[in-house]
C-alpha cells in the first residue's frame, strides 16, 4: 500500500473511534443516573456474565434484549445504563431501547469503563 491509502485508513479508524466514543455517556451523568435510582444491564453472552460480571448488574444478553427489558424496566422513563465487553453491543442495545421508548438508554461501554464508572 501507498502512503495516501495509509493516510485514508489511519484517518477513518480515528474518526469511528471518534464517534464511538461521543455516543458514550459521560462518567459524570452516568452516576448521576446510578445516584437516582438506574439500572445498570450487562449484554454479553450468559456465559461471558458466568466468567466475571460486576457487582449488582443485571445480565440481559443482547439479543434477549428487546424480550426482556420489559420485566425488568416496565417504565420507559427508567434509566438504563448497558455495557458489554467493548462497547459495541451496549451501543446497539442502546439504540434499540431507544427506537422502544425508553428515553434514558446509555451506553457505558466496555467491561473496563463500566466498572470505573461503577466504582467510581
Amino acid at each position: 500500500m501507498n502512503w495516501p491509502t495509509w493516510i485514508i485508513i489511519g484517518g477513518a479508524i480515528a474518526a469511528f473511534l471518534v464517534l464511538k466514543r461521543l455516543a458514550l455517556v459521560s462518567p459524570e451523568v452516568a452516576r448521576e443516573w446510578l445516584k437516582r435510582g438506574g439500572k445498570v444491564i450487562d449484554v454479553r453472552s450468559e456465559a461471558e456474565f458466568q466468567e466475571k460480571h460486576l457487582p449488582g448488574v443485571l445480565n440481559i444478553p443482547l439479543h434477549c434484549l428487546r424480550d426482556q427489558i420489559g420485566r425488568h424496566a416496565p417504565g420507559k422513563e427508567q434509566a438504563i445504563l448497558l455495557h458489554c465487553l467493548s462497547g459495541g453491543r451496549s451501543g446497539i442495545g442502546k439504540s434499540a431501547l431507544r427506537k422502544m421508548g425508553y428515553r434514558n438508554a446509555f451506553n457505558l461501554g466496555s467491561y473496563g469503563r463500566a466498572q470505573k464508572i461503577l466504582a467510581g
